[in-house]
């Protein structure tokens, strides 16, 4: 049958390597009449930083947190990832739904010995593998935003611009309050000059009134004393 044949195909590309030729791709087949719709695992929403509230919507991983997980999902070729991407594989092939996943154990299985208990196992260990990472990978991140400390690590470049802008506030304070100071003392000397201008405006006046007043007085007794002389 054709379904048998792609399956067999999809069983082989997935355990035997490309031997760099590159094999023609089968015809894709039709699909079995009980078949369901193709399965789409669910995929995990990505987690927001811890901490913040999410400004952009993330709409693709980088490259280097895709290698970064595929690293962590490497097994040894017998376990729930290899698994997994047997089941994709024969996805091409035209099955779904629970046929797709019972047929790909059974040539996984036949392949590989591993009974279902086993694989299930293997797939705790991947998730809980994956969870012990991000609970790392968040730790890490509060650390970086200064949420928490680790002993002996030197701060994180957000920690250190943190702290210098705290010591830049600070800084900006005292100056802010020794402006108000200087702007206090700025007042008050331009009142007292003000008011020494005006003693001092005064002063003259009252010296030119008096020094009018003596050479007034002087000029006529001056004059009195020529009359008699004459």
């Amino acid at each position: 049958m054709a379904i048998l044949d792609n399956i067999a195909k999809a069983a082989k590309d997935f355990f035997i390597e490309d031997d760099g030729h590159g094999a023609a791709k089968a015809e894709p087949t039709r699909p079995l009449p009980t078949a369901q719709t193709p399965y789409t695992p669910p995929v995990a929403a990505s987690p927001v930083a811890f901490g913040t509230a999410p400004t952009t919507t993330v709409t693709q991983p980088e490259q280097r947190h895709l290698d970064h997980i595929s690293t962590l999902l490497t097994g040894d070729g017998k376990d729930f990832v290899a698994y997994t991407k047997m089941v994709k594989s024969m996805a091409a092939s035209g099955l779904a739904g629970p046929v797709l996943y019972q047929t790909a154990f059974n040539a996984f299985a036949a392949i590989t010995g591993l009974d279902l208990p086993s694989l299930l196992a293997s797939a705790d260990q991947f998730e809980q593998k994956l969870a012990a990472d991000r609970t790392k990978v968040l730790e890490r991140h509060r650390e970086k935003l200064g949420e928490i400390q680790t002993p002996k690590a030197p701060p994180s470049a957000i920690v250190q611009l943190l702290q210098q802008e705290k010591q830049l506030q600070a800084d900006l304070a005292d100056l802010t309050r020794k402006l108000e100071e200087k702007s206090q003392q700025l007042v008050a000397a331009q009142q007292q000059l003000n008011d020494e201008r005006q003693k001092a405006t005064a002063a003259l006046a009252s010296y030119e009134l008096a020094n009018a007043s003596a050479t007034a007085d002087l000029s006529a007794h001056r004059q009195a004393v020529s009359a008699m002389v004459k």
